[in-house]
């Protein structure tokens, strides 16, 4: 027997897997966090990508008006840690803290409160500059123009759309139907009218749409052409380690600097193998990836491509916060069945029906158990999945349903790793 060590929680939990059925564990490499994150964004803010475009303080001038956006309250992006060296280099330019505007990218999401804010930015940037929140059903809304790709009519906040000099500031990592996050995500969905955002998010029905692609996906293209036309003029995005901690910044134009981040996300964090296992047994990594069923589903997802059509996900995952999302729940409970949920995000797309839609896919082609603390009711009768109590009463079950002689894969760090299945042949090309 091997004993795998999980993330459950706050603790961590034991799998007994014997040692003929165990395949290993897909783990991400774990790169050590930058010394000083502040000076890390202060060396990539003087040397912009590409190699010899202009600083931040030389695209600026002194009376210019600068908007910058940062991520709302539902993401844990280290925005203090740009925003201070951000403003340096524009004070370097003679740009006065009066004439800047910190946006929060909240798409969709709610505004951000007072409290929240000065968190979020940090209390020096919070007292020297303006902050305001996206309201993306606001009546004054600027028309950048519309998409060529999707036919999208790129509705921009005001602030943003009439700024002198517009930058963008969010971390990379993998995303659900965007790809990546990061770069163009912080105009679309982050500073665009909630008509704009639906068309966009209506594309994650495409077969291309999902977590690490890029070639082909429409939503990303769309994405990418509402920035063009928002007319970004700089970027600061940090990759950050499966602990949270800095790893690199990267500065400069809206595409390159940000393709650079998304091949370090995929060094970091995509991990090929060469073979699908009929059990694989996922944690989302522990708190506070599991803090809830809506979090923790990443890492189920991260799993689909290492498990076989028809096999077994277990997703260690303690959800004390329950479900997480109403929306979710409301689009689980009303709707139930996939078809239904597509015909919902082509008419009346809202953030939290994809994670519906997304589950209900995965459970077309495979059983999933989830060892968590949500009530057996929810768990079985509203988002359809099987239930255990102990992760090795899970195991047990899953060899029930696949097979004493089934392979396995362990993931304990499911939110953050993304197996990719090449096979063999492909590898030796």
């Amino acid at each position: 027997m091997v004993d795998v060590w999980l993330p459950y929680g706050k603790t961590d939990v034991c799998v007994r897997v014997p040692a003929r059925n165990l395949l290993g564990a897909i783990d991400p490499v774990d790169r050590p966090a930058a010394a000083d994150p502040k000076a890390e964004v202060e060396r990539a803010l003087k040397n912009p990508i590409p190699v010899g475009s202009k600083r931040l303080s030389e695209i600026a001038k002194a009376e210019s008006k600068v908007a910058i956006v940062v991520d709302d309250h539902t993401r844990r992006s280290p925005s203090e840690t740009m925003l201070l060296p951000v403003l340096a280099e524009l004070n370097l330019a003679g740009v006065k803290d009066e004439n800047i505007t910190v946006i929060f990218g909240c798409g969709t999401h709610r505004a951000v409160k007072p409290e929240e804010a000065a968190v979020l930015v940090g209390a020096e940037s919070f007292r020297r500059v303006k902050t305001v929140s996206h309201d993306c059903r606001a009546q004054d809304l600027v028309n950048a123009g519309t998409t060529k790709s999707c036919g999208n009519k790129i509705l921009l906040n005001r602030i943003f759309a009439e700024a002198d000099v517009r930058v963008l500031l969010g971390d990379v990592g993998f995303h659900y139907y965007a790809g990546y996050g990061g770069g163009r995500k912080s105009v679309l969905p982050a500073v665009c009218g909630e008509e704009t955002i639906k068309q966009n998010h209506a594309l994650l029905l495409h077969a291309n749409a999902r977590t690490g692609v890029l070639e082909g996906n429409p939503l990303h293209q769309d994405m990418v052409e509402a920035a063009r036309l928002a007319k970004v003029d700089f970027i600061v995005n940090l990759v950050e380690n499966k602990k949270g901690d800095v790893v690199k910044a990267f500065a400069g134009d809206l595409e390159q600097a940000w393709l650079e981040a998304v091949k370090l996300v995929d060094e970091l964090y995509r991990v090929t193998i060469d073979r699908r296992a009929d059990i694989v047994v996922v944690s989302a990594g522990g708190d506070p990836a599991d803090l809830n069923l809506y979090q923790a589903y990443k890492a189920l997802d991260n799993a689909l491509d290492a498990v076989k059509r028809g096999g077994v996900i277990i997703l260690v995952a303690e959800c004390p916060e329950g479900h997480g999302n109403l929306v979710f729940y409301e689009w689980m409970t009303r709707f139930g069945d996939i078809k239904n949920v597509e015909r919902e995000i082509k008419r009346n797309f809202v953030m939290g029906g994809h994670k519906a839609y997304y589950l209900l896919k995965a459970l077309q082609n495979h059983q999933i158990i989830l060892v968590s603390s949500l009530p057996d009711y929810y768990a079985t009768s509203i988002f359809k999945l099987k239930t255990a109590r102990a992760v090795n009463d899970a195991f047990a079950e899953a060899l029930k349903i696949a097979g004493s002689a089934s392979r396995v894969w362990a993931m304990p760090q499911g939110s953050y790793t993304m197996p990719v299945f090449v096979a063999p042949e492909e590898t030796k090309t």
